[in-house]
């Protein structure tokens, strides 16, 4: 990832015009165009530019006529009307003291009710699949698969099959990438317990310290703000080190952290924000002002899932972004320099974001349908069998009959469904007394597994 080309600076770019062409300028300052995608200079200085309309000829012989616009002429064009749009915070600031402000266009605020309206909703999900059991399951997925994700785009490195091992087993991390995955999944939790409190400093600081325990060169880092006698960090290009963001002075970095929890709490006198576009304010900020030595990406994504929840998006805790942002990590990167290297316009931010988070709804609405539609045909071929299945049980048999040489601990099924060691030993020790499965020990542990019974049930 590169840094973005820097736009054109507007005011020079008027008054050239002005100097060259007066004429010219006055009809550009008149022209009102599209502004489709809200596009950033780094991708409009590729595109035709929108023809605009223009005046020739003088007094009353003026007229109308098309004007073939420079790339330069039409950002001014597009930007000049994006500022008179534009509103403020006056809150939150960048490095200079200038407030960052965004433009709710047509398509951030559809996007924005779309959202509202799934994560507030149900997205048509059974009532037996958010019940329960099935509920928890769900969650403890969507928990793993963040913790995965988000800790893969910092750079841990481990197989999802590993990594979920690790966080069922309940064993200890054996690396620093396993480590930063049960911080995450920890860290996941613990915003889930205290999303209805307020956001205080010391709340951010402790989230900060679940996600870095134990990989830090100095464990002292956890949960402390750079000091302004130390090296400032900055954000650099994997392949060169290039320097890609510098960011505030860290003697800026208390009352920053003061003025973001303020923000995220609603105690200001900025203008109205749907709750969706006020956690993507949180989440840029956190990155934006880099508190930390380390750990900032982590801490940012925790702290729009904490925005999220306590704006009342409860489904947001089902659904995992970072596998979205994974998969394109330079657009989410440039999603950050858009808003730094254009006037701190966060409208990049939002253009980019909601279409992550509805895509990462639908992810969930079509995983939830698929393992609703495997559990109840897993339930229609265990109808020869005798006795009732919890959806628990169900989903077990489910896996064995897909993999033969399938193997659980107690600890592991607790752990899946959310439940505790008692109910897991309840719920295997009952199909083994059925005869589906069959269980042994392992050094100081029993491991299940299934039987010739389940065997020829598949044949």
């Amino acid at each position: 990832m590169k840094v973005p080309p820097a736009p054109p600076d507007l005011a020079a770019l008027e008054e050239e015009l002005w100097r060259v062409d007066p004429r010219r300028a006055l009809a550009i300052g008149w022209m009102n165009l599209p502004d489709e995608g809200y596009r950033p200079w780094r991708e409009l200085r590729y595109r035709q530019p929108t023809p605009g309309m223009g005046f020739v000829g003088t007094g009353d012989q003026a007229t109308g006529t098309p004007v073939t616009l420079t790339h330069e002429e039409w950002w001014l064009v597009l930007r000049r009307a994006r500022q008179a749009q534009a509103r403020s915070i006056p809150l939150l600031t960048d490095a200079a003291g200038r407030p960052f402000s965004f433009v709710l266009t047509d398509d951030v605020l559809r996007q924005a009710d779309q959202v509202t309206a799934l994560l507030k909703g149900d997205i048509g999900i059974g009532g037996e699949v958010l019940g329960s059991a099935a509920r928890d399951r769900y969650l403890v997925r969507s928990l793993e698969e963040e913790a995965i994700t988000s800790s893969q785009l910092e750079g841990a490195i481990t197989t999802r099959q590993v990594a979920k091992e690790m966080l069922r087993e309940r064993r200890a991390p054996r690396n620093v990438s396993e480590r930063m995955i049960l911080n995450n999944y920890l860290a996941m939790q613990y915003v889930r317990e205290v999303h209805t409190q307020p956001l205080t400093p010391e709340l951010v600081r402790q989230i900060h310290r679940i996600v870095t325990e134990g990989t830090l060169d100095d464990p002292g880092d956890a949960g402390r703000v750079q000091r302004p006698d130390e090296p400032r960090v900055g954000v650099f290009a994997e392949h060169d080190e290039a320097l890609l963001f510098a960011p505030p002075p860290a003697d800026q970095l208390e009352h920053r952290l003061v003025a973001l929890c303020r923000f995220a709490n609603g105690v200001d006198d900025g203008p109205y924000l749907p709750g969706v576009l006020r956690a993507l304010v949180v989440h840029f900020m956190m990155g934006y002002n880099h508190f930390f030595v380390d750990g900032n990406g982590r801490t940012a994504r925790s702290l729009f899932y904490w925005s999220m929840l306590h704006e009342g998006y409860w489904l947001t805790e089902y659904v995992t972004i970072s596998a979205i942002l994974r998969r394109a990590r330079v657009k989410y990167g440039m999603s950050f320099l858009d808003v730094e290297t254009d006037g701190g316009d966060l409208t990049y931010f939002f253009t980019y974001h909601l279409p992550v988070l509805r895509r990462a709804i639908a992810d969930l609405d079509a995983y939830i349908k698929r393992m609703t539609s495997e559990l109840s045909a897993a339930r229609r071929r265990l109808d020869p069998a005798t006795g009732e299945f919890t959806l628990r049980q169900i989903a077990l048999l489910d896996a064995a009959l897909k993999n033969r040489a399938r193997t659980w601990t107690a600890q592991a099924v607790a752990h899946q469904f959310a439940v505790t060691i008692q109910t897991a030993h309840s719920d295997l020790d009952d199909l083994v007394s059925r005869g589906w499965l069959q269980r042994r020990r392992e050094g100081r542990h029993f491991v299940w597994s299934s039987t010739d019974t389940l065997t020829e049930l598949v044949a």
